[in-house]
């Protein structure tokens, strides 16, 4: 697995980013890629937190320029995305994709914009901060005109493990990830229902959105594999969680797997800390976390599910239990679920830009 160096990541870049504009009370916010999975989520959040847009501008390709698409009670067109679409905007939130990104990058931080980008382009880039606002909001304070949206898997698992990093350092993660078809955007949820109503209907059918049959199946590979035969998901949430946390010691091994489900993505984490925690202790820091929500009691067959989270910003843990495969109680099993379209993507991108707003 490629190895990035995050040692220290968040002492190293304490200094000011040289981003000089202020940002307005009210800023012009556009949405690039407003008419996928995720920048349709991103309008719904500007819409469902209020956030103080003075304009919002959905920006797509030129194919979908025209298209009306719903905003608080109306409807806003789709604008054509160009290097010049950026003049005037305060705020650009962007899922168009790591080529599109790169390729924008420039012209939006010229424009005086800054671009909070969801793709994969600049997450390892150090000196652009990688922000979840109830993890690390105080990385905000270095960008320079870029700031990047962790991968979902990423955002869901840091948010439920930061209220436990009270209780002792977290040495190893061991994660298991069921993803849901939108990870593959509107095409992936798409191809599981047509392939789902195909099985049934005993029709053949051809994958297209992912290598294998996603209908009835489970498929061990999530984006491509690099030399080591982990795969480019596994290593993200390796390398973005130790610069989340500014840890590079803590030891993630990961393994992600698509799932047929429609939305939300599930976890199975098991933790290793550097001290003995306690199974109460855990409960408790959980449900006082931050946009976490407990739901524990196996008794009664409480624990969290997709089918049931869908469309929700929080981040939801069960099955909290003992490893006892870790000597001196340091060991802790849980598992963890939440809509990546929202809480593992939109939802992130305008909480970063609520902060922009609340620290200017």
């Amino acid at each position: 697995m490629p190895y990035v160096d995050f040692a220290d990541a968040n002492a190293q870049n304490q200094k000011k980013g040289n981003w000089t504009k202020p940002m307005p009370k009210n800023p012009v916010v556009a949405v690039a890629g407003a008419t996928g999975a995720v920048g349709r989520e991103m309008l719904y959040c500007l819409e469902a937190l209020d956030f103080p847009a003075a304009e919002v501008i959905p920006l797509a390709s030129a194919r979908s320029a025209g298209q009306k698409l719903p905003f608080k009670g109306g409807e806003i067109e789709v604008r054509e995305m160009t290097p010049e679409s950026f003049q005037g905007v305060d705020i650009a939130l962007f899922s168009a994709g790591a080529s599109i990104s790169k390729e924008l990058r420039q012209a939006v931080t010229d424009a005086g914009a800054v671009m909070i980008d969801n793709s994969s382009a600049f997450r390892t880039e150090p000196d652009v901060p990688l922000i979840v606002p109830e993890v690390n909001p105080q990385d905000i304070a270095w960008h320079s005109g870029v700031i990047a949206n962790p991968n979902c898997t990423t955002i869901q698992m840091v948010v439920a493990l930061n209220p436990l990093r009270a209780l002792g350092h977290i040495d190893r993660i061991i994660v298991s990830s069921y993803q849901s078809s939108s990870g593959a955007g509107a095409k992936g949820m798409a191809e599981l229902q047509a392939q789902t109503a195909a099985v049934l209907a005993g029709e053949p059918f051809e994958p297209k959105a992912f290598a294998h049959q996603i209908a009835f199946n489970c498929i061990p590979h999530i984006d491509v594999f690099l030399d080591d035969d982990y795969t480019k998901e596994e290593w993200k949430m390796v390398v973005e969680t130790k610069k989340i946390f500014g840890d590079d010691t803590v030891q993630v091994a990961p393994t992600c797997v698509r799932v047929p489900v429609l939305r939300c993505h599930s976890e199975s984490i098991n933790l290793e800390f550097d001290r003995a925690v306690s199974v109460a202790d855990v409960k408790k820091a959980l449900a006082e976390g931050l946009h976490v929500v407990l739901e524990d009691d196996p008794a009664n067959n409480v624990y969290p599910m997709p089918a049931f989270h869908t469309g929700s910003f929080d981040t939801f843990v069960g099955r909290v239990r003992r490893d006892p495969t870790v000597p001196g109680d340091r060991g802790i099993a849980l598992w963890v679920v939440a809509d990546q379209l929202l809480r593992g993507a939109a939802y992130n991108a305008v909480e970063i830009a609520k902060l922009l707003v609340e620290q200017a």
